[in-house]
């Protein structure tokens, strides 16, 4: 069987350490290139990070560095969660690759050339890369078959009262994928708050001889106790879930919603708009919005690619 083939566009993040450890690890993918936007921390780290994973799972993918700040709006990072470097506590050895020449975007689009009609993009952090690859080639909604996003909410937020990061980090841009006619598989807070670790669950990694899985514990310690702070059960795991989401759709449930981001009101900024609670509906359907997971083969199936030895 074919392998599918992926892009990845990311801003590591300790979830997105977690999400690109579980993509290396499924043999149904075929990682063509990771692209990094500046998110979490800025954009020279996220590319660093990017470039120390990949010596992490032992795969050379290529890494593109993209944009280094929203299109309109001014940078706001994710440091009081993922640390001043972006791995909370831990680090990983500097890595001997450098990052490709080309933009993020540049790097995007030949992927979605040489596959047309079949690449699968996954966004783990703000769209601003994704909205300048569809300015820059109008042809691009043609070539990707879909786009796997975590981020927006259909009832909360987390950056906000009303928005979740990766849409509040640039509203802009998210508009311009939501309007972009490319399908999109939303898998926002309300089904990535299910994906957690409870807390004797991420004790027991400590114990492991794993290299990822010893990264992964000591990086993730601050963020768990900010979410158990916050009242959830354990350390949600945002950024792996359109990765599960990609190779496992059968363990998901949603629904197919109309979904448009506010980027005019101060008080609503980044909130993702939907239907799907709501008497009146847009015209456009145009998102599958991710509700419920199967945690336990989620879980199962993330212990598995963080012990395995590569």
């Amino acid at each position: 069987m074919s392998k599918i083939p992926v892009w990845i566009d990311c801003d590591p993040g300790v979830d997105d350490a977690a999400a690109i450890i579980l993509a290396a690890d499924r043999k149904e993918l075929n990682i063509l290139g990771i692209s990094t936007v500046a998110g979490n921390v800025p954009l020279s780290l996220t590319t660093a990070n990017a470039l120390k994973l990949g010596d992490l799972v032992g795969q050379a993918y290529p890494v593109y560095a993209g944009a280094d700040r929203p299109l309109l709006r001014p940078y706001h990072d994710g440091r009081d969660f993922h640390g001043a470097e972006g791995f909370g506590s831990a680090d990983l050895p500097v890595s001997l690759r450098q990052a490709e020449e080309e933009k993020a975007w540049e790097g995007l689009y030949a992927a979605a050339k040489a596959n047309p009609g079949t690449l699968e993009l996954v966004t783990m952090g703000p769209l601003t890369n994704i909205a300048i690859a569809l300015e820059t080639y109008p042809d691009l909604p043609k070539l990707v078959h879909r786009i796997l996003m975590m981020g927006g909410s259909v009832t909360r937020g987390n950056r906000t009262p009303c928005a979740e990061y990766n849409i509040f980090a640039d509203p802009e841009a998210a508009q311009a994928v939501f309007r972009s006619g490319i399908p999109i598989v939303m898998c926002g807070l309300e089904v990535t708050e299910q994906a957690y670790i409870l807390p004797e669950e991420w004790a027991a990694l400590e114990d492991s001889f794993s290299e990822k899985t010893r990264f992964f514990h000591k990086a993730s310690t601050h963020i768990l106790e900010m979410n158990l702070e916050n009242g959830h059960s354990g350390f949600c795991i945002h950024d792996a879930v359109p990765i599960f989401y990609l190779v496992h759709p059968e363990l998901f449930e949603g629904e197919t919603a109309g979904v448009f981001v506010e980027t005019q009101s101060d008080l609503t900024l980044g909130k993702t708009v939907t239907d799907l609670y709501s008497d009146r509906q847009f015209e456009e359907k145009n998102a599958f919005v991710v509700l419920k997971i199967d945690r336990e083969a989620f879980l199962l199936a993330l212990l598995h690619a963080l012990e395995k030895e590569d």
